[in-house]
């Protein structure tokens, strides 16, 4: 096997090697705790920029919360256990297990009772003393993603589009608001007005009392969905953050907007939070770092974690396109478009000209040398890939929210090819040739996971996240749903004759429908390990990568499955290379390549190694 790697000089911990999903301030400290998605959980001094690891988690970590004593913290991860760490003495005091899916969040009762929430659709309440489980409480039909406490009650909301209230003691749920029209990813308890807040998939918060349950307020706050709520200790003021990339303060007598913060593009939305004095508004960031504004005036104050000496960004990788047999082009967290030379294993790295955003989509027409980039700030970038290198020719701002999917067709359609991107708001949006107009196809309700078009006909299929996968005509004329899938979609792909469709979900299922039918072929469960892309070798030869860096062929016509662990992190896209491999990309910072029927690898190239020993 070839390898070569160009990793970063950081031989210590000095910000988190992936995006930071949450940071909490600790009582009457200087310090704030973090959890990303390399596995860390990390200490950040907001005064003099000082880092510090705690420990590791075998995946990824969803969230962290910090007592309301200071003492301990809890994270809460995707290898389904929750930690909880003694902030005293800078160690792990105990892992928690019960949950058999990714765990998403958690709240203190008080340094010994905790209550975790989870994709299993369960909320556990714990003894932290002991570690056993003392209620489970089962009602959510979907994933668990926010939890908050006040006074003896437990307030939850998730992907089933309802805001919950459970009884402490019993566990018996006394209040329900909901089903709404979409996920409440959400919610955050305002105990100094007796409020509940939510924060939803179409933009809108919505504020309920707790004393009567009565809708206090509907407030259309964002376009786009809200990733985060929370609540200033202060004087109540409720802070939002959603995709449209805004970050606003919402006044809590009023319930009118009250300021909105100064923008930073490498924030992440879902980890907004207000410090323990209501002063200031603390973020982390897709870059590894944590952001600290001053919540009165909104003004950016600065960035904690960041090394000037080291390229800003963390290259865990979320897809490749292939341009030849040997040049490939990705994108990845730090906001960067390569093109690697998988011969020499050598890459150039170009920053869009409207400045770098983490990206998670990209496509190239090997006819034409053109190559597409979606980011998260809802930009569509256009390059020339003429002569080994790319120049970018223009830049679109479809405003759908961030770019999951992009596909270019190699058909004409009324006298054009187009190109289709799948947003988030659940568009998939139509490009024209001269890349200057676009229409917008209404395919989906739950964002666009994934895109395919057909290579004979002119139609696509696309996947979404409420668990939806539809055929569709190039004008936008849904042709037919193939049933099945019970969860969010996350890929999916057409046989190379165009006959078939293959999608993986987090309901751990590999799924092949007959297209042209619809009927379901297969219906293939590939272990409690969700499953995040999908690539046909052929007809028969399915190849599948999940969040944890196995990599699964499946043998359809032999009924074999085999599997082995390719990367430290999940297996992001898979995509043909040639007639013998595929190419694996994954957020461990490496791209691989697979010799399919030998099921061994080719060639590695690292940009980055997440885990400081």
């Amino acid at each position: 096997m070839t390898e070569k790697s160009i990793l970063t000089n950081e031989k210590t911990f000095t910000r988190h090697r992936g995006p930071v999903t949450a940071v909490k301030h600790i009582a009457n400290k200087k310090w704030v705790v973090t959890s990303g998605y390399d596995g860390a959980v990390g200490k950040f001094n907001l005064e003099n920029n000082e880092v510090q690891l705690l420990g590791y988690h075998d995946h990824l970590v969803n969230s962290i919360i910090v007592s309301q004593s200071g003492k301990k913290a809890a994270s809460v991860s995707s290898d389904y256990t929750i930690k909880i760490w003694d902030l005293e003495k800078n160690k792990l005091e105990r892992t928690l297990r019960g949950h058999y899916d990714d765990v998403e969040c958690f709240c203190f009762i008080d340094d010994n009772v905790g209550v975790s929430g989870s994709r299993d659709q369960r909320i556990m309440i714990w003894n932290l003393t002991t570690g056993a489980i003392n209620l489970i409480l089962e009602g959510h039909d979907k994933d668990v993603l926010s939890l908050t406490y006040h006074e003896n009650k437990i307030y939850s909301s998730g992907d089933d589009k309802t805001l919950r209230v459970w009884d402490c003691d019993t566990g018996h749920q006394i209040n329900q608001w909901g089903p709404f029209e979409l996920e409440t990813d959400t919610c955050a308890i305002d105990p100094l007005h007796n409020r509940i807040v939510l924060g939803c998939d179409d933009g809108h918060i919505k504020i309920f009392s707790v004393t009567t349950g009565e809708l206090i307020k509907d407030l259309a706050a964002h376009t786009s969905g809200i990733k985060k709520v929370d609540v200033s200790p202060s004087n109540g003021d409720i802070i939002s953050a959603a995709y449209d990339q805004k970050i606003l303060i919402w006044d809590s007598e009023t319930l009118e907007l009250k300021l909105e913060l100064e923008n930073n593009f490498i924030k992440w939305e879902r980890s907004l939070t207000f410090s323990n004095s209501g002063e200031q508004i603390l973020a982390g960031t897709f870059d590894g770092t944590v952001l600290i504004w001053d919540a009165f005036s909104g003004v950016f104050l600065k960035e904690v974690g960041k090394n000037d000496d080291i390229d800003a960004g963390n290259a865990c990788f979320n897809e490749a396109a292939v341009l030849n047999d040997d040049q490939i082009v990705t994108v990845s967290d730090d906001g960067f478009v390569r093109m690697i030379d998988l011969n020499n294993i050598h890459s150039n790295k170009y920053k869009p000209k409207s400045g770098k955003f983490l990206m998670n989509a990209i496509t190239g027409d090997k006819k034409n040398k053109i190559v597409m980039a979606g980011s998260h700030d809802q930009k569509l970038h256009i390059f020339d890939s003429e002569n080994g290198k790319l120049t970018q020719l223009s830049e679109l701002a479809l405003n759908e929210g961030p770019i999951n999917t992009i596909r270019i067709s190699n058909r004409v359609y009324n006298s054009e090819q187009f190109s289709f991107v799948g947003c988030y708001s659940g568009c998939i949006v139509r490009i024209s040739n001269d890349f200057k107009s676009f229409e917008k196809l209404k395919i989906h309700e739950g964002a666009v996971k994934s895109l395919r078009l057909h290579p004979n006909k002119n139609i696509g299929i696309s996947c979404s996240a409420d668990g939806v996968l539809n055929s569709w005509t190039y004008d936008g004329q849904v042709i037919r749903s193939y049933l099945g899938h019970n969860a969010i979609i996350n890929d999916l792909d057409i046989s190379p004759t165009g006959d078939f469709i293959a999608s993986v979900s987090r309901d751990f299922t590999l799924k092949i429908y007959d297209l042209e039918s619809g009927d379901l072929l297969h219906s293939i469960y590939l272990g409690r390990k969700s499953l995040k892309s999908v690539c046909f070798f052929s007809d028969s030869i399915v190849v599948v990568g999940d969040y944890w860096g196995n990599v699964i062929l499946v043998d359809l016509k032999n009924n074999n499955i085999s599997k082995q662990m390719i990367a430290k992190n999940g297996i992001s896209s898979i995509n043909s290379l040639n007639d013998n491999e595929v190419l694996l990309t994954s957020y461990d910072g490496s791209i691989y390549t697979l010799n399919v029927l030998q099921f061994k690898l080719s060639k590695t190239y690292t940009e980055m190694t997440q885990r400081v020993q």
